[in-house]
C-alpha cells in the first residue's frame, strides 16, 4: 500500500478500536527529543515552555497529547550533539539528564521515574507513563567507561553507540568510516553495557558496527528509532541480514517516524533541504523559530513529498516479515525532527499508525507485542543478563589500552 492510496483518514471505528487497545497496551516509544527542544528553544526554563499547558506549534510534546496518543512508557532522549565533544558532552549530557529529572519532579502525577521493566508495568498499573532516558551518541562518556558507569547511576538505560559522526571506537551510519564496526574498546563498552543491564542501542551505527555489536552482545540491543533499508534505501536504516539476527539476540527494532528515513522520495529532498539550512547558518537538525522559518520558505518553493502513517506500517509489514513480530517496537524521534508525516505530526497521533495495522489485519495480539511487550520484555532480559554477569568487576579499560 502506498502513501497515495491511503491518503484518508481511518474510519471512527478503527480509531476507537486503536485507542481501546492503546488503553490495554499502551505505547512504549523509544525515542523523545523533548529534553534537546527544551535547551534549544528555552534553555531548560519549564515555566516558558512548560508541558502541562497545550504545546502544539511550539513543540511535539505535551501531557495532554501524550494521553491523546495513548503513550505509556517514553525513553526520553539525553541526546547532545557531536560538535560538542570530551568534557563539554559529558557536561551537557548531564544538563540533559538534569532537564528530565525536572520534569519528572514538576509532574508526579502523570510521569513515573522508571529504571527497570518493573517500574515500567508499575507505571502502566498506576496509570502513569513510565519515563526513562536514553544517551543518544557515544561522544557522551568521553571515551570513560567510568562515565558511562556514572550515567546508569543517574538512570540511564540506553546508550546510541554514535550519533551522526563517528566516535573512535565505533563507525556512525552517516560518517566516513573509521574502525571499520567496533574496536576493540568499542566491544568493551559493549561488554560493559551488558554487564551494568543498560541497552545497547544500534540506532545512527554503520552496518558494520551492527553486526559487530551483535556479534558482542550478551543482552538484546535494540535500534530506539530506526526503519527498513529494503523499504527506504537510508544508510540510517536496519539492513534485512542485521533484522533477521533479532530474532537469535532477542532484540527490538524500533520503526521510526522521520519522512528522510520513512518515504524514498524524501531522502534526496531533505538533503537539499539541509544544505539550504547550512547556506543560512543552521545546524540541519535546528528546529528553533529562526531555523523553521528557513525550513518552511524552502518547503513553500520547493514542495516537500509527504509521508503517512500508511508508508510507516509498510516498514513494519516487512520487518515483521523478517525479524518477526516479537522484534519490533516503535520509536517515533517527536521534537527531534523538523518534519513528521501528516497523519503522525504529534505525540497525539499514534492511534492513526495503530488503525492503519488494524486495517492491514494486524492481530491485537501483535499490535500488544509491538506497543508494550516487546520493548518491556527487552529491557527485562538486558536485566537477567546482568545479573548473570553480576561477578564479572567493572572494566576499567582505557582507549588507549585497548586501540593503541
Amino acid at each position: 500500500m502506498t502513501a497515495s492510496a491511503s491518503a484518508a483518514a481511518p474510519s471512527e471505528e478503527l480509531l476507537a478500536e486503536a485507542r481501546e487497545l492503546l488503553g490495554d497496551f499502551p505505547v512504549v516509544d523509544g525515542h523523545n527529543d523533548l529534553p534537546w527542544a527544551l535547551r534549544s528553544k528555552a534553555r531548560y526554563d519549564l515555566d516558558r515552555l512548560d508541558i502541562a499547558a497545550d504545546q502544539t506549534g511550539r513543540l511535539h510534546t505535551d501531557l495532554r497529547r501524550l494521553r491523546a496518543g495513548g503513550v505509556g512508557a517514553q525513553f526520553w532522549s539525553v541526546y547532545v550533539r557531536c560538535e560538542l565533544t570530551g568534557d563539554e558532552a559529558v557536561s551537557a549530557t548531564l544538563e540533559q539528564i538534569d532537564c528530565v529529572d525536572q520534569l519528572l519532579a514538576r509532574h508526579p502525577a502523570e510521569l513515573a521515574p522508571a529504571l527497570t521493566a518493573d517500574d515500567m508495568e508499575a507505571a502502566r498499573a498506576a496509570g502513569r507513563i513510565a519515563s526513562l532516558k536514553g544517551a543518544e551518541g557515544g561522544h557522551s562518556i568521553n571515551n570513560s567507561l567510568a562515565t558511562l558507569r556514572a550515567l546508569y547511576a543517574l538512570g540511564v538505560r540506553y546508550m546510541t553507540l554514535t550519533h551522526n559522526d563517528n566516535v573512535p571506537w565505533a563507525d556512525s551510519a552517516t560518517d566516513e568510516p573509521g574502525v571499520g564496526g567496533l574496536s576493540a574498546f568499542g566491544r568493551e563498552v559493549v561488554r560493559e553495557m551488558n554487564r551494568l543491564g543498560m541497552l545497547v542501542d544500534l540506532s545512527h551505527v554503520a552496518a558494520t558496527t551492527m553486526r559487530d555489536a551483535l556479534a558482542a552482545s550478551e543482552a538484546p540491543v535494540i535500534f530506539s528509532h530506526s526503519s527498513s533499508r529494503a523499504v527506504c534505501d537510508h544508510p540510517r536504516n536496519i539492513p534485512d541480514d542485521v533484522l533477521a539476527q533479532l530474532p537469535s539476540n532477542g532484540g527490538v527494532a524500533m520503526v521510526t517516524f522521520v519522512p528522510k528515513f520513512v518515504l524514498p522520495a524524501a531522502v534526496e529532498w531533505t538533503r537539499r533541504a539541509e544544505e539550504n539550512m547550512r547556506e543560512h547558518g543552521f545546524h540541519p537538525l535546528a528546529t528553533t523559530p529562526d531555523a523553521m522559518r528557513v525550513h518552511e520558505a524552502f518547503e513553500e518553493a520547493h514542495p516537500r513529498p509527504v509521508a503517512t502513517a500508511a508508508d510507516v506500517a509498510d516498514h513494519l509489514d516487512h520487518m515483521r516479515e523478517v525479524a518477526g513480530i516479537a522484534h519490533l517496537g516503535i520509536g517515533g524521534d517527536f521534537d527531534g525532527t523538523a518534519f513528521t508525516p501528516s497523519d503522525l505530526s504529534d505525540v497525539s497521533a499514534y492511534p492513526n499508525l495503530i488503525a492503519e495495522l488494524l486495517s492491514r489485519k494486524w492481530s491485537r495480539t501483535d499490535i500488544a507485542m509491538l506497543t508494550w511487550s516487546n520493548p518491556v520484555r527487552a529491557l527485562r532480559d538486558a536485566e537477567a543478563v546482568a545479573r548473570g554477569l553480576s561477578s564479572r568487576p567493572p572494566s576499567n579499560a582505557t582507549l588507549e589500552s585497548l586501540d593503541g
